[in-house]
């Protein structure tokens, strides 16, 4: 068949802004409990509400149940399950309870003691859960972060305290002794964390902790204990976070390798390994942004086929691996593999239907040279459709996209917002700039004190170093962000003249508004990406966008929740009226209802569309009929 020429961006596709506000399922938390496999699974249609679904159990949190921690606020490690016993947080009172088999939920703990619970472990010979606690009873900001031992009758007695945050404790398969990570402010856990081990009496109480690993300059996560009782982690000791085993007091290496066998904790319960016997190890790496699956054994790492991109997270036993999986055509799906017989079992899919993959964009994984001699990342998504091709010799208009966290990753796994836009003409990069998660410790330190800076210089790299192969229109390039990305957009629309017009989500502005509003877990992390207190005040206004609007002068577009707490209304205010005094094409569309992240199917629709018809009349791109016109101010009629 062949393709009708059209002018890029202009192209109608079957990816509306209507099918990408559909969104995905959210899949998370997998739990192994002998032949049973449990999960929490999002439900778009009753308000996002997080329910436990297990292969042979069903949903076993009906309404209102909803299964979420909020300790660090991030939360996860929200469920457990053992000997068909589930436990569980629930995110409107967070409480934790149990449910029986055949049994509704019955509550544990105390009604309105104000703890938040997360990361437990069944501890059955004493009739218990050890787990983090969070007490909010003293208010303020700052809640007491501790390890309790939670009794099965709802008693709760701290094991371990003193330290600012606390993860991952696991107890041995003997019941003898408890491991668990801890680490104080200033740092975030990817700066540095330790490892503690302590023996467990008889009456459950803790003695001879010691340290095992980690401290200032060095991040550990994923404490596991193999079958037989040996104590294994995850360091980045080498610059890479690699898998080691702590044996009669001495720390081995398992495979040192130039890859990402952990990540960052921004959650609780994140796994990427497992043991299928004593000897063997099923773990999940990742190696130049790409996920792969593998067997560990004697040293030797041996890849295990699969047709994933991105892993995020697994559990094991002696005959099955389950794992969350996607690939640029496999949105996010729960699969099970028998490590046998290689059969692949999916059980759930984030997205039920996907479109046809004649519309779907699949990215090269590429790496160019950036500022200061640095190598950046990314994945570049060329436009893709069944129906439509550039005019002759037209090029793509390029959209750049910076992540958020600052320190997350971007993956290829399907999004259908990203085909949104190549699925109508557009090229997207999606940018892995300095301070990434997935290409070792010195690539993740190279934000250290480089936030608006780093981040923003590998985002215009990319844009230039496609439009020098010829693969976009030098003359057409856009950057767009949210939150933090909304920072990368305004700093490199202010402190750079590449983008030819940008959208701003929800974005800082001021970043020394981050300080006042930030909870406990990430109110030191400007220390690391910014400055240290006595320099910050300085640092900030040098690098806050809303204090060099004068250098604003390419088209832009903002989108701001009216409700939102993080970035308040007036932030993107500032910018808009600074466009507006000096007669740039502007557009601000606000939301009532909504906060920091658009969360209505009505708003995505609107966010969406009124950013692409932006788009084609800032380039003078032909508008489909049908979509939506939008008031731009200081831009000359069609």
């Amino acid at each position: 068949m062949t393709k009708q020429q059209a002018p890029c961006g202009a192209w109608t596709s079957p990816i509306t802004a209507v099918v990408v506000a559909a969104g995905a399922t959210p899949l998370s938390s997998l739990v192994l409990d002998g032949a049973s496999l449990y999960w929490l699974e999002g439900r778009a249609s009753e308000a996002g509400r997080s329910t436990l679904v297990g292969t042979q159990s069903g949903e076993l949190t009906p309404a209102p149940f909803n299964v979420r921690s909020k300790v660090h606020e991030y939360g996860g490690g929200a469920c457990t399950v053992a000997a068909g016993v589930a436990w569980f947080s629930h995110h409107a009172d967070s409480r934790l309870y149990r449910i029986e088999p055949g049994s509704a939920p019955v509550p544990v703990t105390a009604e309105g003691n104000q703890h938040r619970y997360a990361d437990f472990v069944v501890d059955a010979r004493r009739r218990r859960l050890v787990g983090v606690v969070e007490d909010h009873s003293a208010g303020g900001h700052y809640p007491d972060n501790t390890i309790c031992a939670i009794g099965f009758d709802g008693s709760e007695t701290v094991l371990v305290d003193g330290n600012d945050f606390y993860a991952a404790p696991r107890l041995s398969p003997d019941g003898r002794q408890l491991a668990w990570l801890c680490w104080d402010h200033p740092r975030m856990p990817w700066e540095g964390t330790e490892l503690w081990l302590a023996d467990v009496l008889e009456d459950g109480s803790l003695v001879n902790g010691r340290l095992v690993a980690g401290g200032p300059q060095e991040s550990i996560c994923q404490p596991e204990w193999s079958p037989d009782g040996v104590l294994h982690f995850v360091s980045d000791r080498s610059g890479w976070w690699n898998l080691y085993r702590y044996n009669h007091g001495v720390v081995h290496p398992l495979c040192p390798r130039e890859a990402e066998f952990g990540g960052p904790h921004w959650t609780f319960g994140g796994s990427l390994y497992g043991f299928r016997s004593n000897d063997e190890i099923v773990c999940a790496y990742v190696e130049g942004g790409v996920s792969k699956l593998a067997r560990l054994r004697g040293g030797a790492l041996t890849e295990v086929p699969t047709p994933y991109q991105e892993i995020r997270e697994l559990r094991v036993n002696a005959h099955t691996v389950a794992l969350l999986g996607g690939a640029p055509t496999v949105a996010l799906e729960l699969v099970r593999i028998d490590l046998d017989g290689g059969r692949h079992e999916v059980l759930a899919r984030s997205i039920a239907q996907l479109p046809p993959q004649g519309y779907l964009s699949v990215p090269d994984s590429i790496s160019y040279p950036s500022a200061n001699g640095r190598t950046a990342y990314a994945f570049h998504y060329p436009p893709t459709n069944a129906d439509f091709a550039p005019q002759d010799g037209e090029l793509p208009p390029l959209i750049v996209i910076g992540h958020g966290g600052p320190t997350g990753m971007a993956a290829s796994t399907l999004k259908l917002a990203t085909q949104f836009w190549t699925s109508r003409g557009f090229a997207v990069l999606d940018v892995n700039y300095g301070g990434s998660t997935g290409f070792g410790r010195a690539y993740r330190d190279l934000l250290k004190g480089q936030w608006g800076v780093v981040d923003v210089e590998d985002c215009v790299a990319g844009a230039r170093f496609l439009a020098s192969q010829g693969l976009v229109d030098p003359d057409r390039l856009l950057v767009r962000g949210s939150s933090a990305g909304g920072l990368t957009t305004l700093s490199a629309l202010a402190f750079h003249d590449v983008f030819k017009a940008g959208a701003c989500y929800y974005g800082v502005s001021d970043l020394a508004g981050l300080d006042a509003d930030s909870h406990k877990f990430e109110s030191h992390y400007n220390q690391y990406l910014i400055a240290p207190p006595e320099r910050a005040q300085a640092v900030y206004r040098e690098r806050s966008p809303i204090h060099h609007t004068d250098k604003l002068d390419r088209p832009m577009i903002f989108f701001q929740g009216l409700d939102d707490m993080v970035v308040p209304p007036q932030q993107s205010e500032t910018m808009v009226e600074a466009l507006r005094a000096r007669k740039l094409p502007v557009a601000y569309l606000t939301l009532e209802g909504e906060g920091h992240g658009f969360r209505k199917p009505d708003s995505v629709v609107r966010t969406l569309e009124a950013e692409l018809y932006f788009y084609l009349r800032v380039f003078g791109i032909p508008v489909p009929a049908g979509l939506p016109a939008l008031e731009i101010e200081n831009l000359p009629a069609a």
